[in-house]
């Protein structure tokens, strides 16, 4: 029975300083589910016995069957310390990596977190993960040393011993905590040192002193110690637990020693004497047992040996008086021995008190938020917080205050949609009945049995009359049919809610409120609102609403409040029309939109998905619309060629994401695609050996078939390609060269720094506005990209001659402006505006040094490098060179726009003479008669430019200079590219298809490779497992990459790289094949090229005798190839008939 009510959970919100707001971190079946129900029992929402194995706030049912958590679930609980109430608001978070975009949303809400590790299988990946986003929040984490009964049940560990697994956890734990601490302080320091060399001229010898620094910086309540109370040692599924506080209390008065000097020697290289009984330091040294395996886990083991091993009746009678705990007939006489374990230890060491004293002790409370977090908030990426309005800054105080009255404003967050069935709503909920409702039922009753006795005693009925009974009864019956097919489409209906955070303020129902989109920006809205007042049209980002419901989350269930105050969590319902994942929802729309929650696993694995028949189309639609609702990271495309696509994170997620669109959102049966993975296109230098390890050698020749005879044929790679125009105007040299793997990694790993150069780039043809883009920027993130040019710079310095000053020559990055592809520039005598110009010197150089088309051979490039030839997939670690740009002809000179110098120049130097432009006319018109046309040429629209080309010259001869009457650069490139119009279309477009053709021809004159996106793979497995471990990794074509044994476990720790593409299926069958006993844990990790040439033919007589004349052995290059392309429609070069040749009749000749 509920000892708490949601009427006396709402008021202990309305103290903020009582309120804590957490989430339970840790890695899959590390025993999170397990500890929130012990948690939840506590209040009396579910009973203590079925602790652990209800799991209460796993509410769906593939989450049950599966046995992981797949959603965040919040509950809030109320605790009880030395008279004062607390409200803590628990969030309980999944630990499987395909769903830590969950995670991100939790723990973007809370203030604190605690961090649940196995103590038998220690720091997992996902810990270093969960870890890595609490810093990264800004959220203070408390430790959970969990199942220590494995060290006594399994691993049959002594007192001793155990204290030495607990405290190598303990210190792996803390190690990760100190890297994530020294790698922030080096930048802050570097953040800096940058910005004094700035206002100071740097040295010679000045030298920044990370050491120094990290000795500087205070970390005293950083690490986990148990002597500081961060720490519990636990066993969630028999539902004990301690800090060392409880056993200081309780050995204190027998060891005359004061309790808080107890606590602080209770964990440590401590012992107590055994004649003076004073503490002393050294126990490891003198052989002694330290206090903490003497006073604490002695007495744990001692109560398991007695309950568990021996089962002894007369010791653990003794055990329960000594301790004081009183138990029921039933536990006593129960026959299973873990019942009569957990009655015992749940009241010596009751867990959840132990877990909430904790964090209402370590963990803040809202109004303890720092600035740091606030400002974290606020600003998007790489935005400076003294850049917003003044307006906009002055909210940090309401954050720091967060204060609930009514003049403060209603700030929060919502950081996920999600579904809940409208009969889970509590308007929907039966209620229970009063006794007045249950009087008047009773009557009703009572006067329907009297009715039916009558009848039934009355023999006179007339048939008619029964007849006509019958039908009213009838049309009864299908009107209560009709209603309660009305009821169940109504019932049907699925409701989002927006799980959320009260930052300041007091939400309250009908109020209104703004909802701010992402893009949403306070300068842009407070200018507009201030030009026309309560005029919301012309802000894109910006939605006004009202707020319709406010729930208390306690679970699966809801529960209706009219406020919610400043510092709790809550769901908001109404706003599924406005939000799409995440928003901000405020009062003012001086509020900025919040940064965008980190996502540790970007989804990668797509599905195409289509209904069985053709017409639950619509259906589909709109499930897939409300699924990509529902769900933070699933991503929802439709391609070119009209596929739905669903983009998951992983083979768990897009079954969950599968199930929930067939079962929930769209309810009809689906046609799903094999994943589909992404690929890369790469080129690699000429292989010096060939497939059976010969020695490769240029210059001697290769045999090739063609027919009967052999024809030899010399292979030469790499060189330029030399491309025209179809008009043959201009023509580009473009070469390709293999970009260095550090390199292309340092790009892909850079992408947000290049997408901020590229937006501070973009701003450059207008002074101002560029000035003030780049004062958006913040001084670390200035500073990072200070730190990638010297770091490419380096890099490109160790590459070799060919990429010699290749720092000042990048023309552009690719795909999208910022992936790991470049392009430079070597072409004579043009030296356009390096890149790197904004931040080096904080302005921009004159925007006429660019010269005309520019844009149209970066878009070209853009181009080539989103789709490559061999599988039009996107390419990585590509360099392309343009070494010649050449204009033909009198339009080279005739028809490029004029510098700033040429108009400044007077007005009959910058006019063109009438004979001149006549003669350019006749030019272009004898290169467009058929006479001058190649045949090979692809012809596209066809149109005469005469008597455009004369209303111009007309204007020339007249002396009005066109270019000087457009406004900027932009509008002069505009109106000379309109010039350029000819049968073949636009003069830019044919530049942007020559570019992209030479990019593909020159990337086609490398050995071409693809590169598979890879897993790491984490594995556990004892020794007896670990041969069929191996057989199922080398099928799917893993590799091992490190194998590391626990000798105090017995237990192998794999780590692996696994294709993604050989993914599917691959837990599954390695649960098969060793029973469960090894579990993989997949992370996406890095590309990696696939070593086999998809076009590779035996061409050498060793190849010709190894592999044969047909080569059909598997390929793996070609298989990936040919499955990209089959799927994408395109040509596939296979042989569908092997054998042409006429079936022959086994038949008798008779």
């Amino acid at each position: 029975m509920r000892t708490v009510t949601p009427g006396q959970l709402a008021q202990l919100q309305g103290n903020p300083k009582n309120v804590r707001n957490i989430c339970i971190l840790a890695h899959v079946d590390h025993g999170k589910t397990t500890l929130a129900d012990v948690l939840v029992a506590s209040n009396g929402v579910i009973s203590k016995r079925l602790a652990g194995k209800l799991r209460y706030l796993d509410s769906r049912a593939d989450e049950q069957i599966r046995g992981i958590t797949m959603k965040s679930s919040a509950i809030s609980l109320q605790f009880q310390k030395e008279s004062e109430d607390y409200l803590v608001n628990l969030i309980d978070s999944p630990g499987h990596v395909d769903f830590s975009s969950e995670v991100s949303t939790a723990v973007r809400l809370c203030d604190g977190a605690v961090v649940v590790v196995d103590v038998v299988e220690g720091v997992c990946p996902q810990t270093h993960a969960v870890l890595r986003q609490a810093w990264l929040e800004n959220i203070k984490p408390v430790l959970v040393l969990n199942k220590v009964d494995r060290l006594i049940t399994e691993l049959k560990n002594s007192p001793m011993e155990a204290h030495l697994v607990l405290q190598q956890v303990l210190e792996q734990v803390n190690s990760v905590m100190g890297n994530h601490f020294s790698t922030d302080v080096m930048k802050k320091g570097t953040t800096e040192d940058s910005s004094s060399d700035v206002k100071e001229p740097a040295t010679e010898d000045h030298v920044f002193d990370y050491s120094l620094e990290l000795d500087h910086t205070d970390d005293s309540n950083l690490y986990f110690s148990p002597e500081q109370g961060n720490v519990v040692f636990a066993s969630a599924i028999d539902g004990w637990g301690f800090r060392l506080e409880h056993f200081a209390k309780q050995y204190a008065s027998k060891l005359n020693i004061k309790e808080e000097i107890l606590q602080k020697v209770l964990w440590g290289d401590f012992y107590v004497h055994s004649k003076t009984k004073r503490v002393m330091k050294g126990a490891q040294a003198k052989g002694k047992k330290p206090l903490f395996v003497q006073f604490v886990l002695e007495n744990v083991w001692a109560v398991y040996d007695a309950v568990l091993v021996r089962r002894d009746k007369e010791k653990v009678e003794k055990i329960v008086k000594s301790l004081n705990v009183t138990l029921s007939a039933r536990d006593a006489r129960h026959n299973d021995p873990r019942v009569l374990l957990q009655a015992v230890c749940g009241q010596w060491l009751p867990l959840s008190e132990a877990v909430l004293a904790m964090t209402v002790d370590q963990l803040p409370s809202p109004l303890q938020i720092s600035p740091e977090k606030v400002e974290h908030l606020m600003c998007q990426t790489a935005q400076r917080f003294d850049s917003l309005p003044q307006p906009t800054q002055k909210l940090k105080e309401d954050f720091l205050m967060c204060s609930a009255e009514d003049s403060a404003p209603v700030i929060v967050f919502i950081s996920k949609m999600f579904s809940v069935d409208s009969k889970a709503l509590p308007h929907n909920r039966p209620r229970p009945l009063t006794q007045e409702e249950i009087e008047q039922k009773r009557e009703l009753a009572r006067e329907r049995h009297q009715e039916k006795l009558a009848a039934l005693s009355n023999q006179t009925l007339v048939p008619q009359q029964e007849q006509a009974a019958e039908e009213n009864g009838n049309d009864t019956c299908s009107t209560t049919i009709l209603t309660n097919k009305k009821d169940k489409v109504d019932d049907d209906a699925n409701i989002f809610v927006g799980f959320a955070r009260v930052f300041s303020g007091k939400v309250r129902k009908g109020q209104k409120v703004y909802v701010l989109g992402p893009k949403h920006s306070p300068a842009h809205a407070l200018q507009h609102m201030s030009e026309a007042p309560g005029d919301l049209s012309q802000l894109k980002h910006v939605a006004a609403v009202v707020v319709e419901d406010l729930y208390l989350l306690m679970g699966k269930e809801l529960e209706t409040v009219d406020q919610v105050p400043a510092g709790n969590i809550l769901g908001i319902g109404g706003l599924q029309a406005q939000v799409l994942k995440s928003a901000t929802v405020s009062s003012t729309i001086a509020c900025p939109a919040f940064s965008p929650v980190y996502l540790d696993a970007a989804p990668i694995v797509r599905v195409a998905v289509e209904p069985k028949h053709a017409g639950d189309m619509s259906a589909l639609m709109r499930g897939l619309r409300l699924l990509n609702q529902a769900d933070p990271s699933v991503e929802v495309l439709v391609q070119e060629s009209g596929e739905h696509v669903l983009v998951t994170a992983g083979e768990v997620h897009l079954q969950r994401c599968l199930d929930d669109l067939i079962q929930r959102f769209a309810k009809i049966e689906l046609n799903v695609s094999d994943p589909m993975v992404p690929f890369r296109e790469t080129i690699i230098p000429p292989p010096k050996v060939d497939m059976v390890n010969e020695v490769i050698d240029h210059d001697t020749n290769r045999i090739t078939k063609s027919g009967k005879d052999a024809t030899e044929k010399k292979i030469k790679w790499g060189g330029s390609i030399l491309l025209q125009t179809p008009n043959k105007v201009c023509s580009l040299k473009v070469r390709a060269m293999p970009l260095p793997e550090d390199i292309s990694n340092l790009l892909e790993d850079n992408a947000d720094l290049l997408r901020t150069l590229d937006r501070i780039t973009k701003s450059s043809g207008d002074i101002s506005h560029h000035q003030a883009e780049r004062a958006k920027v913040t001084a670390e993130t200035l500073n990072r990209l200070t730190e990638l040019k010297s770091t490419l710079e380096a890099k490109f310095a160790q590459a070799g001659r060919h990429y010699r000053d290749a720092i000042d020559q990048i023309w552009a990055f690719g795909p999208r402006r910022n992936g790991p592809n470049i392009l430079l520039n070597r072409v004579a005598g043009y030296q356009r505006p390096s890149v790197w110009d904004c931040i080096d010197q904080g302005e921009v150089k004159s925007a006429a040094q660019f010269r005309h088309f520019d844009h149209a051979i970066g878009s070209g490039f853009q181009l080539a490098t989103l789709a490559g030839p061999l599988c039009e997939e996107p390419l990585m670690g590509v360099c392309f060179v343009v070494e010649e740009w050449t204009m033909h002809g009198q339009l080279s000179e005739k028809r490029q726009p004029k510098s700033d110098d040429t108009l400044t120049n007077d007005s009959s130097n910058a006019a063109v003479s009438f004979e001149e432009e006549i003669q350019v006319t006749r030019t272009v018109e004898e290169s467009m008669s058929p006479s001058h046309t190649d045949t090979s040429d692809t012809v596209g629209v066809s149109m005469s430019p005469r008597s455009h080309f004369l209303s111009r010259v007309h204007r020339l001869s007249q002396g009005v200079d066109e270019d000087s009457q457009s406004s900027g650069e932009d509008s002069d490139r505009e109106a000379a590219e309109s010039d350029f119009m000819d049968r073949h279309g636009p003069f830019t477009g044919q530049l942007i298809s020559t570019m992209k053709e030479a990019c593909r021809q020159a990337f086609q004159k490398h050995p071409q490779r693809l590169m598979a996106a890879m897993y790491t793979c984490d594995i556990q497995a004892t020794a007896d497992v670990l041969g069929k471990m191996y057989a199922v990794l080398g099928r799917k074509n893993g590799k091992v990459l490190k194998e590391d044994m626990n000798e105090s476990l017995s237990v192998f720790s794999i780590k692996a790289a696994l294709p993604v593409a050989e993914s599917f299926g691959f837990a599954e069958e390695i649960r098969k094949r060793t029973s469960g006993l090894a579990s993989p844990q997949l992370v996406f990790s890095h590309w990696e090229v696939v070593n086999s040439d998809p076009f590779w033919e035996p061409i050498t007589e060793e190849e010709l005798m190894h592999f044969g004349e047909k080569a059909d052995s598997e390929n793996q290059g070609r298989l990936y190839m040919n499955s990209v392309r089959r799927r994408k429609g395109l040509y596939v070069d296979e042989k569908i008939v092997e054998h042409a040749e006429k079936q022959r009749t086994l038949t008798k000749n008779k």
